[in-house]
């Protein structure tokens, strides 16, 4: 990509206090270049901005240019934030992948869901997953240049001919030539699996672990973890995709193999290097394992420990509920039903508070046509038919991984405005465990 296909970087918030903020930026504003350089993307900008002398070229609201020198401290952050990580533009993905969740969607909805991203730099920054099949070889070069990892890389397959089945694409069966280029540079990467049902299941699956775990066995292994998911399936998914769900008989037999090489990877490693995703556990209606079987939660993202972690620290937050609330409440709590009888431990602690009753609502969703739905993926419409006509008390405590991350849309475009305005009550979204506690408490502010 030429430097002049780079845009200027839309600055959306400057930190109080900050240098930028003492210089005088302002939210509108555009930096073109660092040093005389421009900068592609996040990371550009952080390494430049590294040193103790920066010139920059800033182009203000009004399309004013101006050329301003700052002395600082070396690594002292500027305080600018950006519209987006990537100012050249997302890589997007040239796969065709059947289970691909982009293209199990309806179409009409916000341009953003149909992104399909495979971009290296949002791997590095936000730990999203990429297939390593579009890089060029000035990325690969730029990737070793600026020791980019840990990456996170969607593996699948290991044997050539599987994952170009899995991944559409001629280019995918180079895997393990990859992650022996990762090896030889001393550069990780988070390894996930997702698992298809007859496609790259039993010895497929077999052969894939035992692959990536020989990349394991140095002081910087190659392959830090592996996280092995179960194929999320919905109702506009492509017709003839050869896909089958999971069943729970399916993912009993997944985790015995799975256990099976744990063990084997724990006396020869020192660590399971490989890790099931929570959702085979409530699919197969099992028992999680205990929190020290996640190690560091080093696939956390992937949903590996989530549930554990959830409970880990609810316990530790728990404390400060109080015994009773000065004020009876009442609360409707929505959830996946996935997680059902994970949660029941902390639904029955909030329930011990006086004067507090919380009410637990599973649910599946018929948006997406699944039986068995993780929280994260309710919509809108999926609750509103859920909850319609009940008495819900004062609100609904509504955990906010269910909306588009900054905004209060859900999957299908409904706000919550939109839903609280329907169900005629407050919605609470909460976010994460302490929230949840001063919800029940019935503190804070934002609600709609």
């Amino acid at each position: 990509m030429s430097e002049a296909s780079i845009r200027p970087a839309l600055i959306t918030a400057v930190l109080p206090d900050s240098i930028a903020a003492e210089i005088g930026f302002e939210a509108g504003d555009r930096l073109v270049a660092i040093n005389g350089q421009r900068p592609r993307d996040l990371i550009d900008y952080q390494f430049l901005c590294a040193d103790e002398v920066l010139e920059l070229e800033v182009l203000d609201r009004n399309g004013k240019t101006h050329q301003i020198e700052i002395e600082k401290d070396y690594d002292e952050d500027l305080g600018l934030e950006f519209d987006t990580a990537l100012f050249d533009g997302l890589m997007q993905c040239n796969n065709r992948c059947p289970f691909c969740f982009i293209d199990q969607q309806p179409p009409g909805k916000r341009e953003t869901l149909y992104l399909k991203d495979d971009d290296y730099r949002l791997s590095f920054l936000y730990g999203s997953y990429l297939t390593l099949t579009n890089l060029s070889s000035r990325e690969w070069e730029r990737i070793e240049q600026m020791r980019l990892s840990p990456l996170y890389v969607s593996v699948h397959a290991t044997e050539p001919e599987v994952r170009i089945r899995l991944l559409k694409n001629p280019r995918a069966g180079k895997i393990l030539e990859q992650l022996r280029w990762f090896q030889e540079r001393r550069l990780q990467i988070h390894a996930q699996v997702v698992l298809c049902p007859g496609i790259n299941d039993g010895d497929h699956l077999t052969r894939t672990l035992l692959d990536l775990a020989q990349f394991h066995g140095e002081d910087i292994p190659a392959v830090a973890s592996v996280a092995v998911v179960p194929v999320g399936l919905t109702r506009f998914r492509p017709e003839g995709d050869e896909l089958i769900p999971v069943t729970p008989e399916k993912a009993q037999e997944v985790i015995a193999q799975v256990q099976d090489l744990q063990a084997k990877f724990r006396q020869q490693y020192g660590s399971n290097v490989v890790w099931l995703a929570d959702e085979w556990f409530l699919i197969a209606r099992q028992e999680l394992p205990p929190e020290s079987h996640y190690e560091d939660y080093p696939q956390i993202g992937n949903g590996v420990g989530s549930i554990r972690l959830f409970l880990k620290e609810f316990q530790k937050a728990a404390r400060k509920l109080p015994k009773r609330l000065k004020l009876p409440r009442r609360f409707t709590w929505v959830v996946g039903n996935a997680v059902e009888l994970a949660f029941r431990p902390i639904l029955q602690r909030l329930n011990q508070v006086k004067g507090l009753e919380v009410r637990m609502v599973a649910i599946a969703s018929e948006y997406w046509g699944q039986t068995i739905t993780v929280t994260g993926l309710l919509t809108g419409q999926d609750i509103l038919n859920a909850l319609k006509d009940q008495d819900l008390g004062d609100g609904v405590l509504l955990p906010s991984l269910m909306l588009k991350q900054g905004d209060t849309r859900f999957l299908d475009d409904m706000t919550i405005a939109d839903l609280a305005q329907q169900l005629n009550t407050r919605i609470l979204p909460v976010n994460g465990v302490e929230e949840l506690i001063e919800r029940c408490k019935g503190w804070g502010v934002d609600e709609f």
